[in-house]
């Protein structure tokens, strides 16, 4: 059988962060013990049973301690996807009868803007806000949307294709003073880890996660629920994560995404600033190099330090996505989630992004292992390949 492994042999520099990470080495052993070693049932009530609902209680503290809240509040998932869906159906189906009304925006990842479908199908209305032209929702466009029906406005605290940070505590803030009775659900998945979270201090009430964004493995995710929310179950079955999710925890997954949480939130302790500074270094280096070319992305402090996107005019996305493969360099022309759609990014087109800078729009994302030297290479590489395509042309 042929391996799929890509030759280690060869230079790699993986620049698409935000679609995965690599999980850590401690973690990815975490999981293999776990597996071989403490394989028991959490529900059990025997000792090797016992031995695994620890290793669950380890792990929801490891994330807890990551974003800033109680350990019992912590509930664990499958996946961000699932978060998000937890989210938005289990307050529409708990709190209904308050109204049926929801606020969005129109940049958020599928997720949830396909659960929100699902909702105006089912009767709900729905707002939709467009960003500005950095991809920046207005906290006072959200607020004016509040009210009294309105049971839930759900958020991205960090853009998932271009990396801008959303006024996440404005509008939390503004949307509880207009309407204490409205929940504030956040998709932290592109800003667990990324930004220094602390929800106990935020006007939050649901936060979802993801473990494979962080170093950990895919196949696991969290939702932080504030105490006093109340959520109706997706899944019905055996009661698991205090009655709410149902289904045998993926204990190995879950322990190694603890320990995922734990390094993540020491490197952000220790690398945050400088990451922004390797960010602002590599936005530098592509307008020089290529000064036609479109930054995507909110640039200082109003885009995360992870993720740039960017326009190539005359380049399209997917050409210079496998020119530079062919260099070692591994990008994305888009949202993993939606990149096989052959669809135009949402996102970009609220932007108000011409059809030319769409067509060209490639997201280049980071980890703390990112190097200078390697984006100085990709900067580099960019260049040539734009200049060889339009040579074509």
């Amino acid at each position: 059988m042929k391996s799929l492994m890509i030759d280690k042999t060869e230079q790699m520099i993986y620049l698409d962060n935000s679609a995965t990470t690599q999980v850590y080495p401690e973690a990815a052993k975490v999981a293999i013990d776990v597996m071989r070693e403490m394989y028991g049932n959490p529900s059990s009530l025997h000792g090797v049973g016992i031995q695994a609902e620890k290793i669950l209680t380890v792990a929801r503290q490891q994330v807890a301690a990551l974003v800033g809240c109680k350990r019992e509040e912590i509930f664990f998932t499958g996946c961000g996807t699932e978060s998000n869906n937890w989210a938005l159906k289990g307050i529409a189906d708990a709190y209904g009868v308050r109204g049926k009304h929801m606020i969005t925006t129109a940049i958020e990842h599928p997720s949830i803007l396909e659960t929100m479908k699902y909702l105006q199908q089912k009767g709900w209305e729905v707002d939709f806000i467009a960003p500005d032209e950095q991809g920046i929702v207005s906290a006072e466009a959200v607020i004016e949307k509040v009210r009294q029906d309105t049971v839930l406005v759900s958020m991205m605290f960090v853009n998932n294709e271009t990396g801008a940070i959303q006024p996440i505590e404005a509008v939390g803030k503004g949307v509880k003073a207009k309407n204490p009775q409205t929940f504030f659900h956040v998709d932290g998945v592109q800003a667990v880890g990324k930004l220094p979270i602390q929800v106990n201090r935020l006007p939050i009430d649901l936060l979802s996660g993801s473990g494979h964004k962080i170093h950990g493995p895919k196949g696991v995710g969290f939702l932080y629920v504030a105490k006093g929310v109340r959520l109706i179950p997706l899944l019905a079955g055996g009661g698991q994560e205090q009655g709410w999710r149902s289904g045998t925890e993926n204990v190995p997954g879950i322990a190694a995404m603890g320990i995922a949480a734990e390094k993540t939130c020491k490197a952000l302790k220790e690398k945050q600033e400088q990451m922004a500074a390797v960010r602002h270094g590599f936005i530098a280096a592509l307008q020089e190099k290529i000064p036609d070319c479109r930054i995507n992305s909110p640039q200082e402090k109003k885009g995360a330090w992870h993720i740039v996107n960017a326009s190539f005019p005359g380049v399209p996305s997917e050409v210079l996505l496998h020119y530079l493969e062919d260099a070692g360099i591994y990008i994305s022309a888009g949202s993993a989630c939606s990149a096989r759609k052959k669809q135009h990014s949402h996102v970009m087109r609220a932007q108000g992004l011409t059809e030319e800078a769409l067509a060209s729009a490639v997201r280049f994302s980071f980890s703390f292992d990112t190097t200078a030297e390697e984006l100085t290479y990709t900067a580099e590489q960019v260049a040539e390949v734009v200049r060889e395509v339009r040579s074509f042309r």
